[in-house]
């Protein structure tokens, strides 16, 4: 059997059996992902082995899959950059944020680029977002190291309302929660708005299954992510960090008030 042939069927083989390790095929019956009255959006925290060793059957079945692919295209004769690589640089964006009050002092920088290719929905609306300048002295309200970054609530309160009612479809999940992707928060089904999260590890595998899509990645500045400040914790009630009711309410007014170490965006810039 030719090279390209035998190649071409260990894809098959592989993709046939990839069900069996995808993100929404394991379950956790006690995955508990959003709660709270209102407008509350929230992502538990629940560092479950089951989910590294997931990841790591994923990467495993991802790096034979791209070895078989390799060795079919170059039997071919075929470029290794897939056409949807293409099709992804071509739609994709780069954005700059400027972040201050980093934990320990000082500002950074970190680049965000998005990926239609893996949540339409949500990487347009997250465009849109940028276009309008919605970013700009957005507190990041809700840092839980070794989990994630919260942010997304408008500093003027008028604005936020004007974004509460318009939520998204929801994306299907397309690749992992890992380290680095950005990821609407939600408060049930199709209900994304504008609030986000960056996640820190790739322990937060566990919550694909719960339908939360990345729809951009930090492709620099991690270690800037990495030093936003979360000496507040969890939010309240649970605990002493901001109220997502009163910052909808009453906006920067009160984040500056209560809670004046939180990072924040100063600037954002497509590149």
């Amino acid at each position: 059997m030719p090279v390209g042939a035998i190649a071409l069927s260990l894809v098959v083989l592989l993709a046939r059996n990839t069900d069996a390790f995808s993100p929404l095929h394991h379950r956790h019956c006690n995955g508990v992902l959003t709660s709270g009255a209102g407008d509350h959006r929230r992502v538990h925290p629940m560092p479950l082995a089951a989910a590294a060793d997931d990841s790591e059957r994923r990467d495993s079945i991802s790096k034979l899959t791209g070895a078989a692919a390799a060795v079919a295209g170059a039997a071919a004769g075929i470029s290794s950059l897939p056409s949807e690589a293409l099709a992804e640089d071509a739609e994709s964006k780069l954005i700059e944020f400027t972040v201050d009050s980093l934990d320990g002092g000082g500002s950074g920088k970190f680049v965000v680029k998005t990926r239609p290719d893996w949540a339409p929905l949500g990487a347009a609306r997250f465009t849109e977002l940028v276009d309008q300048g919605f970013w700009e002295d957005t507190r990041f309200f809700r840092v839980i190291p070794g989990f994630i970054a919260q942010f997304g609530i408008n500093g003027d309160p008028k604005v936020q309302s004007t974004w509460r009612t318009r939520s998204l479809k929801d994306d299907p999940v397309k690749v992992p929660n890992s380290r680095g992707t950005l990821v609407f928060a939600t408060s049930g089904p199709n209900t994304r708005t504008t609030q986000l999260f960056i996640n820190f590890s790739d322990r937060n595998s566990f919550l694909d299954g719960q339908g939360f899509s990345p729809f951009g990645e930090v492709v620099s500045g991690m270690d800037v992510v990495d030093k936003l400040y979360g000496g507040y914790g969890e939010g309240a009630p649970s605990g002493k960090g901001p109220n997502q009711g009163l910052i909808q309410k009453s906006g920067n007014e009160y984040l500056k008030s209560g809670y004046p170490l939180l990072s924040y965006i100063s600037k954002v810039t497509v590149k």
